[in-house]
C-alpha cells in the first residue's frame, strides 16, 4: 500500500469518490473498508461443507463439489422448497432472525474496536430477494411464476422482503455500519433476467421498502449486481443506492455514467473476462486495470472495482491490487496537470 501520509483517510477519500468531490487517490476497495465485517447471523443462516450438499435455514439445498471455488444451489423436483408456488405459504417456514438465539458479543466488540475514523464499516447482506426467489423454486419455475402468477409472486416476495428488513434491523441495531454490501443479481453478462417493465412491477416496489428502512437508518447502500442492469440504472438510483458495486463493461459504463448524471456512483469496471484464466499475464492484467481507471474515473462518481470481488485464478489478485495502488496514488494529481 502507498504511503498515506499527508493524505485524506480512505474513509473520506472513498466518500469523495462517490460525491465527485476532490477525492486525492485511486486504490484497492478493502482499504477503504477493510473488508466485509463478519456477523453471526450468517451462521445460522446456513453451513456449508466442501463435498456435501448441505441444507440452509430455509430449506435449500446446496451442493458444493470437492474442488470447487464454492456450493451452488442443488434444486431437483425432489429438493426444491416451492413446489407450488399458489400454495407457497405451506412450503416455507421463514427463519426470522429476531427469533434466532444469536450471541451478538464478539461482534459487537469488534465493532467498537474498529478504526471508523479511518474506514467504513461494512456489513453484508447476500442472497437478495430475487435470488431467494429462484433458491426456493428453481430458476426455470421462478421466471415463469414471476410472469404467470404474480399475485402469489408479490405475497412470496413481501415476506422475503419482511426478513431481508428484519435481517437489517439486527444488524444495524448491533453493529452500527457505515454501509451494507446487498446482494442481488437480476440479469446476466448480456441482460436482465426479466424485462424492466417486469422487474419494476414485481421487484422494485419490495426494495423501495428495503432500501427506504436501511436510508431511514442512516446507513450508505452499495448494491452488488455484477451483471447488466444499465436498462434499470436510473431506477436503482431512485431506490436510494449510493453504488452500484458489480457493474461490468457490458453495460456501456460511459453512456450508464452520463444517464445517471451523479446521481448513483458506480464501483467496478475491470474485465476480468480478459485474463482470469490459467496462462494469464501480468501486462494483460495491469493493462486492464489502467484502462479501467483512465476511461471510467475521469466522468466523476466512479471507483474501479473487481465486479465480482476477485479473480477466480490464483495471484491474479495481487497484481490488481499492487496496480490499482501504484497506477492511483497520483491518478488525480496527473488528471489535475493534464486539464491546465
Amino acid at each position: 500500500m502507498f504511503d498515506l501520509t499527508g493524505k485524506i483517510s480512505p474513509r473520506e477519500n472513498y466518500l469523495r469518490l462517490m460525491k465527485n468531490d476532490e477525492p486525492q487517490y485511486i486504490c484497492h476497495v478493502d482499504v477503504y473498508t477493510g473488508g466485509i465485517f463478519g456477523d453471526p447471523i450468517l451462521g445460522h443462516i446456513r453451513e456449508r461443507i466442501p463435498g456435501k450438499i448441505t441444507k440452509d435455514a430455509f430449506g435449500v439445498s446446496w451442493k458444493w463439489i470437492e474442488g470447487h471455488i464454492a456450493p451452488n444451489p442443488y434444486i431437483t423436483e425432489e429438493t426444491k422448497v416451492i413446489k407450488d408456488i399458489r400454495h407457497w405459504d405451506k412450503y416455507l417456514k421463514v427463519p426470522w432472525v429476531r427469533d434466532m438465539q444469536i450471541d451478538w458479543s464478539e461482534a459487537e466488540k469488534r465493532a467498537n474496536e474498529f478504526d471508523r475514523e479511518n474506514k467504513l464499516l461494512m456489513v453484508a447482506c447476500f442472497s437478495g430477494i430475487f435470488e431467494l426467489s429462484h433458491y426456493l423454486m428453481g430458476f426455470e419455475d421462478a421466471l415463469t411464476n414471476y410472469i404467470e402468477e404474480p399475485e402469489a409472486m408479490t405475497e412470496l416476495l413481501t415476506v422475503l422482503s419482511d426478513f431481508k428488513i428484519d435481517y437489517m434491523k439486527a444488524l444495524i441495531d448491533h453493529i452500527k455500519p457505515d454501509m451494507v454490501h446487498f446482494h442481488d443479481d437480476w440479469g446476466n453478462k448480456r441482460s436482465l433476467f426479466m424485462s424492466p417493465d417486469t422487474w419494476r412491477k414485481m421487484i422494485k416496489p419490495h426494495y423501495e421498502r428495503i432500501y427506504g428502512y436501511i436510508k431511514s437508518r442512516g446507513v450508505i447502500i452499495q448494491h452488488h449486481a455484477d451483471c447488466v442492469c444499465a436498462p434499470i440504472a436510473e431506477d436503482m438510483a431512485e431506490l436510494g443506492i449510493d453504488i452500484w458495486q458489480g457493474i461490468i463493461p457490458q453495460n456501456n459504463i460511459p453512456e450508464v455514467q452520463k444517464r445517471l448524471n451523479g446521481s448513483m456512483a458506480l464501483q467496478g469496471g475491470i474485465d476480468c473476462t480478459l485474463f482470469d484464466r490459467p496462462g494469464w499475464s501480468e501486462q494483460e492484467v495491469r493493462s486492464e486495470v489502467r484502462r479501467c481507471v483512465d476511461e471510467y474515473v475521469p466522468a466523476g462518481y466512479f471507483i474501479p472495482d473487481v465486479p465480482n470481488g476477485a479473480p477466480l485464478t490464483p495471484g491474479i489478485n495481487e497484481v490488481i491490487i499492487d496496480e490499482l495502488n501504484s497506477y492511483g496514488e497520483h491518478f488525480f494529481d496527473r488528471l489535475r496537470k493534464a486539464a491546465k
